[in-house]
């Protein structure tokens, strides 16, 4: 079993009321590797200024977890298939909306992951469609939500 932890900081700035809900969401998240990010609500549910929209947002990071997680399967999966990934890009997207309880939750999640091959081996569709298939089925982050997880393939050269 493996332990994972984030530091998560916020800090009312002194000219901020706080009780009538006007004050910054901007905060940051650190990391044990010394990573530092720039997080925030989301503008889309806290609108400007109390929002940043530069800032990663919860929403926004979550969709970076399931491609992440599933892009870090495949290159696995098919470096032990011998094959040489040169590049890949997922333009992954995520749906807030109310689920089956009326709350909101982030209801689905697309990847859409563009991976260009080089080598001697080039795999066919049948083989990446696998390799996705199998990278899903592998990824912690996918695995622990339920939230529907899409993998569209439609812009694999």
């Amino acid at each position: 079993m493996s332990e994972y932890r984030a530091t998560v900081r916020w800090q009312r700035a002194t000219h901020e009321a706080f009780v009538d809900n006007h004050y910054s969401r901007a905060h940051d998240w650190h990391f044990d590797g010394g990573a530092t990010v720039a997080a925030s609500s989301s503008p889309q549910i806290v609108p400007l200024p109390y929002s940043v929209a530069e800032n990663v947002d919860p929403e926004e990071a979550f969709v970076a977890a399931l491609s992440s997680c599933h892009m870090l399967f495949f290159l696995s999966f098919a470096a032990k298939r011998g094959l040489v990934v040169a590049t890949y890009e997922d333009q992954a997207s995520g749906v807030l909306a109310k689920g089956a309880d009326g709350r909101l939750c982030m209801t689905e999640v697309t990847l859409r992951p563009n991976v260009a091959f080089v080598g001697e081996v080039l795999p066919g569709r049948d083989v990446i469609e696998r390799l996705h298939h199998r990278s899903h089925e592998a990824c912690f982050i996918a695995n622990s939500v339920t939230s529907r997880v899409r993998v569209d393939l439609s812009r694999q050269d």
